[in-house]
């Protein structure tokens, strides 16, 4: 039998944690992905998938999407950031990154770049 790896017990504190304490970024697209609002897809917060916990994930589309301020533009943080993608990627899950000033700056441009990726039909 496969070992479980979406949101596996160990990191169950961290999550809520991760999901009580909201960054202003996060809260915002949060707003626009909650409740099944873009084109029906239903999208969770801060799930777990590894040793990773991804600040939002769509299940049905297989899709992560990442909002990113600046400890993800630093050696350290690019090197984690392409490690968690690799090993997503071998889960077939696509990620999808956004720098918080396009979140809050052009949230549509970033809804309809979420949509773009939707590859099974609407649900609705």
């Amino acid at each position: 039998m496969k070992k479980p790896i979406h949101n596996i017990p160990t990191l169950k504190i961290t999550r809520k944690e991760l999901r009580n304490n909201l960054t202003t970024v996060e809260a915002v697209l949060w707003k626009y992905l909650q409740k099944s609002q873009l084109e029906g897809r239903k999208f969770r917060r801060q799930h777990s998938v590894g040793k990773y916990v991804l600040d939002f994930y769509c299940p049905s589309e297989k899709l992560a999407i990442e909002v990113d301020g600046a400890h993800h533009f630093t050696p350290h943080g690019a090197d984690y950031d392409n490690e968690r993608t690799i090993y997503l990627s071998t889960l077939n899950i696509r990620v999808l990154r956004f720098e918080n000033k396009l979140v809050f700056n052009r949230i549509e441009d970033v809804l309809n770049e979420i949509k773009s990726k939707f590859t099974t039909p609407n649900p609705s």
